[in-house]
């Protein structure tokens, strides 16, 4: 019995030397010292701009292409976008992908604010990537969650409230005026971690400015909102730096390497050449001679930066809206191969806002009067900058070309047909970026599109992407009161900066 118990205390000795062997210094232990258990600011910033225009760029080629008249994909199928018909299940992606993105994009606010990686151009840019992302996300569905999203992990909020536009905007406003503020300070960033700007800091600020007047200009026909953005629109056109060159253009480029493979690889190539062109955008750019689509190097069916295929020698469309049973030729597409001639490999397709949008913003400015120069010259210097981002050498001079293809600005013009003139260039010019062309025709009903009889919705543009289905029933109680203050969660409830 005396030597049962003696192996029984010797056992226990043992094992509790061995125990406290095994746990003395058990976190200095397990922890990676070659890594972190936060992810740093220049970890998550180019994952998370990746993403994001991923979500946007795909969206931009199945959405707002189809509903701008840039392409038609044709068929007499329900659900056509293109006849301003479709599921609610196309809501879904953007909506899950940009909320993704933006917990990494808050993440790096978070981390660069503390003190150990404190950084306050990482701060900068986080805020305006938030508002950008945000920007889209309200401008598409209206009232959003906003102050209380992406907040489960932190403070375990499942069912965020939704907050209306207008609060959304004022706070996007805020936000961006603080970008403004922290990235003057000019603090370094890793350039390897940012692969729209190289680690300019002070290009991510004048992107951030040049967004701020695109948002501004969105809202600036509310009432409630006119006098403090026709303000706050001549106050950083005076005072704050903007975009001032092609090179400053918010842009990733894709390079092919690595993470850096365009969004649109990933389609299949039968699919990205499904879409025919539509008449409205390709016989513009046909009549015009526009070097686009035609470089006169190599002429009609040659190598292009658009990657259009041309029809029998010649650039034609189909027209949108058409009735089902009219059953079109499809004529031009854009190419699927990947040569140089196709958007798949494009570097420039990753567009976030380039500087011929900003002109555009301040032509239409400058002819309400808001703030000072000629709106003839940033007309000029916009639809120059729109096609020599993507033809750099361009030889002509832009007031030639303009007077050649008789879109050129004349002050007889009434002020609706220079509206006209300003925002059909513009609309070229946003061209790939985002959704932005379908923000714009909503709220100036420019350019004018052609009207096909096969048009569902009573012929009327959608107004915004009903909410994702399982929205209802994972935010019940929340979706039920957006729904009540902003109207029925269909395509033709107008969001607040097109109500009257």
């Amino acid at each position: 019995m005396k030597k049962i118990i003696y192996t029984i205390t010797s056992l226990v000795l043992v094992s509790s030397i061995m125990l406290s062997s095994c746990t003395k210094n058990f976190t200095e232990i397990n922890t990676d010292p070659n890594g972190t258990p936060t992810a740093l600011p220049q970890q998550l910033l180019a994952p998370a701009l990746v993403g994001a225009l991923t979500n946007t760029m795909l969206r931009n080629r199945s959405f707002n292409n189809e509903l701008m008249q840039v392409t038609v994909d044709p068929s007499d199928a329900e659900g056509r976008v293109f006849r301003y018909d479709y599921r609610p299940g196309v809501s879904d992606a953007l909506y899950n992908g940009l909320y993704s993105e933006l917990t990494n994009f808050k993440d790096i606010y978070k981390v660069a604010s503390q003190e150990l990686n404190y950084n306050k151009s990482y701060m900068g840019i986080s805020l305006i990537c938030q508002s950008w992302i945000y920007s889209i996300l309200t401008d598409t569905y209206g009232d959003i969650p906003y102050f209380q999203s992406n907040l489960a992990k932190d403070s375990a909020i499942y069912e965020p409230k939704f907050d209306t536009q207008k609060d959304i905007y004022a706070d996007i406003f805020s936000r961006l005026d603080t970008a403004n503020v922290l990235l003057s300070a000019g603090t370094g960033i890793l350039p390897s971690s940012d692969p729209v700007y190289g680690g300019n800091v002070t290009n991510w600020r004048k992107f951030g400015n040049s967004l701020y007047l695109r948002l501004l200009m969105r809202v600036s026909a509310k009432a409630e909102m006119a006098e403090f953005c026709k303000a706050k629109i001549k106050q950083i056109v005076e005072t704050f730096p903007i975009m001032a060159s092609n090179d400053e253009s918010a842009i990733l480029r894709w390079t092919g390497v690595g993470p850096y493979s365009s969004p649109l690889l990933s389609v299949r190539e039968q699919d990205f050449r499904q879409p025919g062109l539509a008449s409205f955008f390709i016989d513009h750019l046909s009549d015009w001679n526009d070097p686009r689509i035609d470089i006169p190097t190599y002429g009609v069916g040659g190598i292009n930066r658009w990657g259009i295929a041309p029809y029998s020698g010649s650039y034609q469309g189909i027209p949108s809206g058409y009735a089902p049973g009219e059953n079109p030729v499809k004529k031009c597409y854009f190419y699927s191969n990947t040569s140089s001639s196709s958007l798949m490999t494009e570097p420039l397709t990753g567009l976030m806002m380039n500087y011929a949008e900003l002109k555009f913003i301040l032509a239409e400015a400058a002819l309400k009067g808001w703030i000072s120069g000629s709106a003839e010259t940033f007309y000029n210097d916009g639809a120059l900058a729109s096609i020599t981002l993507w033809l750099p050498s361009w030889p002509k001079k832009i007031t030639d070309f303009l007077t050649e293809a008789d879109i050129q600005w004349m002050d007889s013009l009434t002020f609706d047909e220079k509206m006209e003139r300003i925002h059909l260039q513009k609309y070229y010019a946003l061209f790939l970026v985002d959704l932005q062309q379908w923000f714009e025709y909503r709220r100036t009903g420019h350019p004018v599109l052609p009207k096909g009889a096969g048009l569902k919705n009573n012929g009327v543009m959608p107004a915004r992407m009903v909410y994702p289905v399982y929205v209802q029933s994972t935010n019940p109680t929340n979706y039920k009161i957006a729904v009540a203050g902003q109207g029925p969660d269909q395509i033709y409830t107008q969001v607040w900066w097109q109500k009257p």
